[in-house]
């Protein structure tokens, strides 16, 4: 990464990334080609829902014939955690026309904001329309067609996981971890990784007591709070 924020530095600091959403639009393909959706409706899902963990989930309640609203609840709250990493974004943004706002609020991932998060640490603090907007569209492009080839490709391949597509996800957000660790210039490292370990943690207690499609909300605010009062209490 360098201190550029144009769209040719987006485009090749978004590359590591693409391995991933390759990866799981396959396999995403693949799953919806086994519940009986067409490559056609897969690419529709893609480009006009495009959230990875809510396709899978709103593919399965299609599949078992859920009501409409069930289906619209359950991926509200699967991505309800994009409120909280748009409006973490807004503030290293500058003042800028709403559309724009609108723009890179509805195609920012997971991923996206990871990018973010570790570009930040050579610009200054600083983020604009060009170098996200840029980011944003090389995961959504990369996403739709991967999700259009892994349906084709259902045809031959019944279970992604005897591939291992179904790791490509981790392994990219492992990634997106170290170079943010790496690069960070302000927090200590023994401050990240004990973040880094009290996420884990929660994580898997939460997984027993708390419904998935809240448990990486619940846990992002508490783990920010935590974050936070750590940081000021002991670094």
């Amino acid at each position: 990464m360098n201190h550029e924020l144009n769209s040719s530095a987006a485009i090749k600091e978004a590359l590591p990334t693409v391995f991933g959403y390759i990866g799981i639009g396959l396999a995403f393909g693949i799953v919806a080609k086994a519940a009986g959706f067409s490559p056609w409706i897969t690419l529709l899902m893609s480009l006009f829902i495009y959230a990875g963990s809510a396709q899978f989930i709103a593919v399965s309640m299609l599949a078992a014939h859920s009501p409409v609203a069930s289906i619209v609840f359950a991926v509200f709250l699967v991505n309800a955690r994009m409120i909280l990493i748009s409006t973490t974004v807004a503030g290293y943004l500058p003042a800028q026309a709403t559309w724009k706002n609108v723009v890179l609020g509805s195609f920012i991932t997971d991923e996206s904001f990871a990018l973010s998060m570790n570009k930040i640490n050579y610009t200054n603090h600083r983020l604009n329309f060009e170098w996200l907007n840029a980011a944003n569209l090389v995961a959504y492009w990369v996403w739709a067609g991967a999700s259009v080839v892994g349906a084709i490709l259902g045809n031959f391949i019944t279970d992604p996981q005897a591939w291992g597509l179904d790791f490509a996800i981790v392994a990219m957000f492992l990634g997106l971890l170290y170079l943010q660790i790496i690069s960070e210039q302000v927090l200590s490292y023994s401050l990240q990784l004990l973040v880094v370990l009290i996420t884990l943690g929660l994580m898997y207690v939460g997984f027993i007591f708390i419904p998935t499609n809240l448990l990486v909300l619940v846990v992002t605010l508490i783990t920010c709070g935590l974050g936070v009062w750590l940081k000021n209490e002991f670094f």
